[in-house]
Formats: structure tokens, C-alpha cells, sequence
């Protein structure tokens, strides 16, 4: 069965996180935009736990649903999930990395729980913050239920991650150390694609998933993963580790000139900067003289011993995509938030079945049957790449158009004329 996976999510236990992140919005949710398997996210948050235990039956081997779901045939099933900020001195260098936990009973979440109980605050925040390693995380993560999986969390972002420009490592041995064979997955995050990725020969072995981080219900799925294969915790991280391109079909990826760490820059003086511009201005600001935020795309080229547009031999495939709220509102002229972008997303996921078929598998003549011909041509272009995209930097996320005549749309990537300096 095709089973699409985000499992990277946050409940209204994390901090910045929207009160409506709660088990039943979420499965309301996943529905809606086609996603059959999701985190619970925030499994150590001794709250959330404890909704998780009294909301969530065993679906299966290793998976959790809804107790008393409908009998409408699409269920939402739950893997355990959680993310730890793990903050400590390593090499003479203060690193701040984030982790995903995957875990396949509540028995081995509870084992993890009891020892990250011990060892630091798991009631303040649903992504508790430590200050032992990220090896050391591993090794309990490890011991807890050898099904369990640790995989760093957007992996480039420049503060807290594995590969990020202000507190990350080089490689992945660097982090881990003996560990590093027992690491057999990243994600990418927004702002970096699997594209990117396979740029770095040390990273073949490694899995590359992706994930929506989502804070709000209707973050959810901006970036998930296609199986096939049973509905099996098991099966799927097996997938996972073995990296089987059989079973792991492909991602859903933001284009991630859209993430907030694409390009560098400095989000205060409004200055945008490529990987060029950076190094040719000493990493400075132009404007106040302070340090620009090296983002994701300087940060690939830095370690990066290929060139762009390399494919390994077992690399696993990405579709790019964008919300189909953006698209309606590009189409619209109307803020993503606004109502009628709202009324129109509820009217055509209710007439085309959820988000992932309307933007990855139903045909243009259907579209035009359900939705406006500008939202059904803005569906055709993105599935073409033909956009145009103001890179996000230092924090702010990265600005889409998608053309109203195919002569003016060029290729996803290429920043808009004007826009690499102060704007």
C-alpha cells in the first residue's frame, strides 16, 4: 500500500506551537491532506504522554490510531515521534543539535521518558533541551528497544543541527563517534532538498527523509515521505535503514530557496546574500558590520566534493511542491490566510479526495472540473517548476510566484532580478 509519512511534528506542548496541535486536530488534518501515517511528536512531554496512552490504540506492529475511529475507511495512524535539543561543548565549540526519536511501543517511549526525566526538565517544552551529547542521546535511544531510531533533524539549519553553519559538525563521525554506523537517516529540512544532499559522497549511505517540523495543523505535510509497503513501524523503518528504494518511493520536498536558511544574510538590515556574495563581502553585513547568518546553500557548498545536479546510484527520488494554500492565494491574489483561500482549499480537497492527490496525481483535465483554471494552471506550473522564488534567509521564509503567463515563469532557483542585495 502507498503510505504517506510525515513524521516530524510538534503539539501544543512546544513552545511558538499552535494550541489546536493536539492528536484529534491532527488526525483531521492528516485526512485532509492525504497523509495516512503522522508523528505524535512530543512523546517525552509527560502531558502529551499521557493523551497519547489514553487517546491512541495499537494499529498494528509498532503503530498506534485513533481509539473508536470512523468506519470511513481512511484511518490516521501515529508513529511514536519525539525531538530532543541537545546543547553542550564538544572540540572547543558550543553545538546545538537536534534529534528525531523514533520508537514502536509505548513501553520503550516510557524507558527513554524515565531516563530523560532523570537527566534534565521534560515538562517545560514538548522538544526538551539537555545538555549531555547527541551520542550520548543516541546510546539511550539505543537502549531503550533496539527498533528505535535516532535521525538528526534539518540536518543544514544554521543553529541547531547536525550539519549547521553556527554550531554543527563537519560529518556525521564527528558528532557520533563509534556511534556514526547506528545513524542511518537525516532530514533535510526546508531549506535543503535530497538535490543538495547528494552533492556530499558521505552522505550515500545515509537515508534522506523529509518532514513538515509543523507547528499548525495546516503545516502539516509541506514535506513528507512515500512508502510502499505494509502499515508496519517496522517495514518502514526497516526501509529506512536499509535505504530500499523499492519500498521508500520518494519525498515531498519544499523548494527550499522557500525555507528561512536558504541564503545567507541579515534579516535586521534587510540584506540578502548568495554564497558568492557572502564570501566576497568576509562574511560581514555591509550595513551594520556584524556577521551575516550563513545559511544552508554556503553551508552544502562548503562541504560538498561533487557538483550541483549529481545523482547517486541509489539515491531515493524528491517531487518538489508547493501548498496548495500558497497556490490558491498566488492565484487568488489573496493572503494565504485569508478566507477565501480558505473556503477554496476546504471546497477542493473535499471534491479531490485530499492535498497530495490534488497536487501530485490528479490529472489537469480533473482539476479544471473541481477548481478555478488559474489554481488548476498554478497546480501544472509548480508540478513544472515554473516559478519564481525570492531566496529565504536569517529566519524569513522565501517568497513565491508562480507566473501568469508560462513566458515569464523561469526555473525554480534562479533568485529574482535585484534581489541579492539590500531590498
Amino acid at each position: 500500500m502507498r503510505i504517506t509519512a510525515d513524521l516530524h511534528i510538534h503539539t501544543k506542548y512546544s513552545r511558538a506551537t499552535s494550541s489546536g496541535m493536539t492528536l484529534e486536530t491532527v488526525a483531521l488534518w492528516a485526512k485532509r491532506k492525504g497523509i495516512n501515517l503522522v508523528g505524535t511528536g512530543d512523546f517525552t512531554h509527560p502531558a502529551h504522554f499521557k493523551a497519547i496512552e489514553e487517546k491512541l490504540a495499537p494499529s498494528g506492529s509498532g503503530l498506534f490510531a485513533m481509539k473508536g475511529k470512523g468506519s470511513d475507511g481512511y484511518a490516521v495512524h501515529f508513529m511514536l515521534t519525539a525531538e530532543v535539543s541537545n546543547i553542550y561543548t564538544q572540540g572547543g565549540r558550543v553545538r546545538k543539535i537536534h534529534n528525531l526519536i523514533f520508537t514502536p511501543s509505548l513501553e520503550a517511549a516510557g524507558r527513554i521518558n524515565s531516563t530523560l526525566g532523570r537527566l534534565g526538565n521534560v515538562s517545560s517544552d514538548g522538544r526538551p533541551i539537555f545538555g549531555f551529547s547527541a551520542k550520548e542521546l543516541l546510546k539511550i535511544v539505543m537502549d531503550a528497544d533496539a527498533g528505535s531510531m535516532l535521525v538528526p533533524a534539518h540536518a543544514w539549519t544554521p543553529w541547531f543541527s547536525i550539519f549547521g553553519s553556527k554550531s554543527g559538525f563537519d560529518s556525521i563521525e564527528e558528532c557520533f563517534g563509534d556511534l556514526s554506523r547506528y545513524v542511518y537517516a537525516i532530514e533535510t529540512g526546508l531549506s535543503s532538498n535530497p538535490r543538495m544532499n547528494w552533492r556530499i559522497s558521505a552522505l550515500d549511505g545515509i537515508t534522506l527523509i523529509s518532514n513538515s517540523d509543523a507547528h499548525s495543523p495546516s503545516k502539516l505535510g509541506r514535506e513528507a515521505n512515500f512508502f510502499d509497503c505494509g502499515m508496519d513501524y517496522f517495514d518502514i523503518t526497516r526501509a529506512i535503514r536499509e535505504k530500499d528504494g523499492k519500498k521508500f518511493l520518494f519525498t515531498a520536498e519544499f523548494f527550499p530557496e522557500e525555507g528561512k536558511y536558504h541564503y545567507d544574510g541579515h534579516r535586521e538590515c534587510g540584506v540578502l546574500f548568495s554564497p558568492e556574495e557572502t564570501r566576497k563581502a568576509g562574511g560581514k553585513c555591509p550595513v551594520c558590520g556584524k556577521d551575516v547568518t550563513v545559511g544552508v546553500m554556503s553551508r552544502v557548498e562548503e562541504l560538498s566534493d561533487r557538483p550541483a545536479g549529481y545523482v547517486p546510484k541509489n539515491a531515493i527520488p524528491a517531487r518538489s511542491i508547493v501548498p496548495l494554500q500558497e497556490i490558491i492565494a498566488d492565484a487568488l491574489g489573496k493572503g494565504v490566510t485569508s478566507s477565501a483561500v480558505k473556503k477554496e482549499y476546504v471546497r477542493i480537497t473535499d471534491l479531490g479526495g485530499s492535498e497530495f492527490t490534488i497536487l501530485l496525481d490528479t490529472p489537469q483535465d480533473e482539476l479544471l472540473k473541481i477548481t478555478h483554471p488559474k489554481i488548476a494552471e498554478g497546480i501544472a506550473k509548480v508540478r513544472r517548476g515554473e516559478l519564481s522564488i525570492t531566496p529565504g534567509f536569517d529566519g524569513e521564509f522565501g517568497k513565491i510566484r508562480i507566473s501568469n503567463r508560462a513566458e515569464e515563469a523561469k526555473p525554480a532557483g534562479v533568485p529574482e532580478r535585484g534581489q541579492m542585495g539590500l531590498f
